[in-house]
């Protein structure tokens, strides 16, 4: 799905050179290419303040605890996504209000966070699912209206820019009151291990979140709030530096790759390919066709047999999961999220994808598609 080797080897003298500089500092924890970094990120995103972490799942977590929410309050986000979105909600003794997505771009839909609103809602936990923004006109309109926190979970979307109704263009993950993000190594700017970032306009909410990442001191060794332990390392930060300075060349590459797909497929009745909203920019994290009446598993295992490394992102709705209480949910209210559990396949989609694999793809797809 991700071809990390190829990547490697175009920037390898840049990465090594940098890492390299990190081992003959030593300064592995907090050291200068963390704040490099934090400063680079900054003013490629255009927001205020960046605070890296360990892990996008701490990301979201430290996003929540600096909200000063109480136990049992709610908080909405979607059901077509990976689990950490709602798994932060549940640890932090949070209700998570679980709602349906948009048929055409999977995004959170609107008319379901309206739905779920109660008295005792906080937040809006909106997923940039697949690379592209969800509706954060909309969203922003909604937690106006109701006095309601956003974070924005932007891992899959770092580089989507959104397009308000009044022509301002802003980032993925800093419109809301705090933007969170992961550098997995697969993701679309990924790191050699694990770690993740938050952003934030709000001077504040920094200055808290800042202190949380590390163990809840402000001046060391002074405890001012319950914190964790979750920075991101020097090395990290030394190779995010120099994949950073080639984010939107691999955005081009991934935008090209989905245009072959898309083209290909586009007289095929029997496949719809991804909906690319008005209001978003989309940087193609995944590349998720729905094909109705599929067989996912056998299409995989096809695709597979062919050296093909097709994938289903997700083939369960989270409402449906053991951890989360299925028993809790209504299984008719989720009828989007319930039919794309069972129509979607995502295609390998990296920067390194030519037009031959394309090409090799496409037809393996169609082979199966035409048994």
């Amino acid at each position: 799905m991700v071809d990390l080797v190829t990547q490697y080897e175009k920037i390898k003298a840049e990465v090594d050179q940098n890492t390299q500089h990190v081992f003959q500092t030593a300064q592995f924890i907090n050291g200068p290419e963390v704040k490099e970094l934090q400063s680079e990120l900054e003013a490629y995103l255009n927001v205020k303040h960046v605070i890296p972490c360990a892990n996008g799942t701490d990301a979201l977590q430290i996003a929540l605890m600096a909200l000063d929410l109480q136990p049992e309050d709610e908080v909405i986000t979607s059901d077509f996504t990976f689990a950490a979105t709602v798994e932060v909600v549940g640890l932090l003794k949070f209700k998570p209000v679980i709602v349906d997505v948009d048929a055409d771009t999977f995004n959170i839909s609107l008319a379901a966070i309206e739905k779920a609103i109660t008295p005792r809602t906080k937040v809006i936990i909106p997923v940039h699912l697949f690379g592209q923004c969800a509706d954060m006109d909309a969203i922003m309109a909604l937690a106006k209206k109701h006095n309601l926190y956003v974070v924005e979970d932007t891992a899959q979307a770092i580089g989507s820019i959104f397009t308000s109704k009044d022509g301002s263009k802003n980032a993925a993950g800093t419109i809301g009151n705090i933007g969170t993000t992961s550098f997995f190594p697969s993701k679309n700017l990924g790191c050699y291990g694990d770690g993740g970032a938050i952003y934030t306009n709000d001077d504040h909410l920094a200055q808290v979140m800042r202190s949380i990442v590390n163990h809840g001191m402000g001046k060391r060794y002074y405890y001012d709030r319950l914190g964790v332990n979750s920075r991101l390392d020097s090395v990290q930060a030394a190779i995010l530096r120099i994949k950073l300075r080639h984010l939107d060349e691999y955005t081009r590459a991934r935008q090209k790759a989905a245009a072959f797909y898309t083209t290909y497929f586009r007289n095929d009745p029997r496949v719809e390919a991804p909906a690319i909203a008005s209001y978003s920019t989309h940087v193609f994290h995944q590349y998720t066709l729905k094909i109705k009446g599929i067989d996912q598993y056998a299409c995989q295992e096809y695709m597979q047999a062919h050296e093909v490394p097709a994938m289903i992102y997700y083939p369960m709705p989270i409402h449906t999961q053991e951890a989360y209480g299925p028993e809790n949910f209504n299984h008719d209210e989720f009828p989007v999220t319930n039919e794309l559990c069972t129509s979607v396949i995502s295609l390998p989609m990296h920067t390194e994808l030519d037009e031959e694999q394309l090409t090799y793809i496409c037809k393996t797809l169609e082979s199966y598609l035409n048994q």
